[in-house]
């Protein structure tokens, strides 16, 4: 029941790896178009995904509301499917999202920059100068993703459990060699706790959601933390009242959970729009 997340370069053989290893374990490959359909499902709308999903967010996207909704769904959707285990998860920050989970596997995968560029060339028959340009805007956007929505480096090789080059590999080769190493590496018992917390994340997450999108309590970044058989809210009120409003809610939604508020009341707050 174990969870892959695969991240990479464009250009390194990722979706192809991820393709064939979800061949070769029998795992679900949860892909690019999968989250998209969820997201539009929330009612994220194609505009707010061609402005959020794996770029760099301008300043004001960066604060704005949207980029809350984006980013809020796009936990939820990914939790969903990383409960059922057996998953491959590829982009959009899943190792990030899934960090600390007991029983997931993150990969990283990397090429040279000249083998990059000789395939992006030879895929889309471009000359060198149109493929080089595609590679920077794409290293820039998914840098600039990681690190407005996680505060991470994503090149920083200690966020994985494997970092694979792949300029003399096929992707069958990575497949195989990304699945032995899985394999060897969880337990059995760490891929069973590790479906028990993401259930309890999407229900955390589930929670926020409802509260912030549907119900649209004055509540700003709002963030649900789950420990054993309590949830605790963070986030910031200007009022008490909101404050009861947001843990009767959550009370509601997780019943037998005891539900506590780390919420900081500042008065007269104000956020971007």
């Amino acid at each position: 029941m174990a969870i892959i997340t695969i991240s990479r370069q464009i250009a390194s053989f990722g979706d192809e790896i991820a393709q064939k290893l979800a061949e070769l374990m029998g795992y679900t490959f949860v892909t690019r178009k999968i989250l998209e359909a969820d997201l539009l499902k929330h009612g994220i709308t194609e505009e707010k995904l061609s402005k959020y999903d794996e770029r760099k967010p301008g300043f004001w996207a960066s604060l704005a509301r949207d980029r809350d909704e984006y980013f809020d769904y796009l936990r939820e959707a990914v939790y969903e499917h990383a409960r059922l285990g057996n998953c491959i998860f590829i982009g959009r920050g899943g190792f990030a999202i899934l960090k600390d989970i007991p029983g997931c596997y993150d990969v990283r995968l990397v090429a040279s920059e000249n083998i990059r560029l000789k395939r992006i060339m030879e895929e889309f028959s471009w000359p060198e100068k149109k493929a080089r340009s595609l590679m920077e805007e794409s290293d820039n956007n998914r840098q600039g993703f990681h690190k407005c929505f996680f505060n991470t480096d994503y090149d920083d090789p200690c966020n994985f459990d494997l970092v694979l080059n792949t300029d003399q590999i096929t992707p069958d080769i990575g497949a195989a060699v990304i699945k032995e190493a899985c394999v060897k590496s969880l337990a059995t018992e760490d891929a069973t706790q590790g479906v028990k917390h993401v259930e309890e994340l999407l229900q955390a997450q589930k929670i926020v959601n409802h509260i912030v999108f549907d119900l649209k309590i004055p509540v700003h970044f709002l963030e649900a933390t789950v420990k054993n058989d309590s949830i605790t809210l963070h986030g910031v009120a200007d009022s008490s009242v909101v404050i009861e409003k947001v843990l009767d809610v959550a009370r509601s939604l997780a019943p037998g959970k005891e539900v506590t508020s780390g919420i900081s009341l500042v008065h007269d707050y104000k956020s971007y729009p």
